[in-house]
């Protein structure tokens, strides 16, 4: 079976000279079929730059990046737009919705630079507003929506294609505890239900390690695998002794 997500060695490097930032810093790590991963770490970290170079908006000064077997760091420009579109989805912690188009607009506009319109488009959108519960919410515009819809509304999106894999930024950055929680479920019940093959999840929200089959720690650009139950009992007791 091939990996969604294999990363080897990669790095990213910004600037040079006296001015050189190393963003990311030899960074290796796969994500099995089926898997949720969620790679954890302070501002500024370098997260956002590994998750730009995961899902091909940037390319690493070096190292390797295979996606279900391709390897995308020597495609062209043209070619890895084009990757992009067909085998990644992206989930922002701004939502990034099209304000003027309704929800189902906003992911029908998806499906159809894919390739796919009319009614098969349709019934796509019906099956992920069902599965996300976003059916009463088909003819809303974004600005009408409470937040938590809004980050379902750019799940549906994300999924909209059936992408191998999604790469989300700060997914519950925006929204509440409970609002947080459902969206990073509804994420893992897309994986579990086929509709992608692997999640990559970059996030300073420790409130959802539980949602993860594995995660990873990242700081100054390196990146190592932690225990998320050590983790959970460390919060646990830093709510304890901040308590009365």
């Amino acid at each position: 079976m091939i990996s969604p997500l294999v990363v080897h060695d990669i790095s990213k490097s910004f600037g040079s000279g006296d001015s050189k930032v190393l963003a990311v810093d030899r960074v290796s790590f796969q994500v099995e079929e089926g898997e949720v991963v969620v790679i954890i770490g302070p501002s500024g970290c370098g997260k956002t730059t590994l998750l730009s170079l995961l899902g091909c908006l940037l390319r690493p000064t070096s190292g390797e990046i295979s996606i279900l077997g391709e390897e995308v760091t020597r495609l062209s420009e043209r070619r890895r737009a084009q990757f992009r579109l067909r085998h990644i989805g992206f989930v922002f912690q701004s939502f990034n919705l099209i304000s003027a188009l309704n929800a189902t607009e906003n992911v029908e506009i998806a499906l159809n630079l894919a390739g796919m319109t009319g009614a098969a488009a349709r019934r796509r959108v019906s099956g992920l507003f069902e599965l996300l519960d976003l059916t009463q919410r088909a003819s809303m515009r974004p600005n009408d929506m409470s937040g938590g819809e809004q980050q379902r509304l750019a799940i549906a999106r994300a999924l909209a294609n059936r992408p191998d894999i999604i790469f989300a930024d700060e997914p519950t950055a925006s929204l509440d505890s409970r609002a947080g929680r459902a969206v990073m479920e509804l994420m893992q019940s897309a994986v579990e239900a086929g509709e992608t093959k692997g999640l990559v999840v970059v996030t300073h929200d420790m409130r959802i390690l539980d949602v993860a089959h594995r995660v990873l720690a990242m700081e100054d650009g390196v990146v190592r695998e932690v225990d998320a139950a050590t983790i959970r009992r460390a919060q646990a007791n830093l709510a304890g002794d901040a308590g009365p």
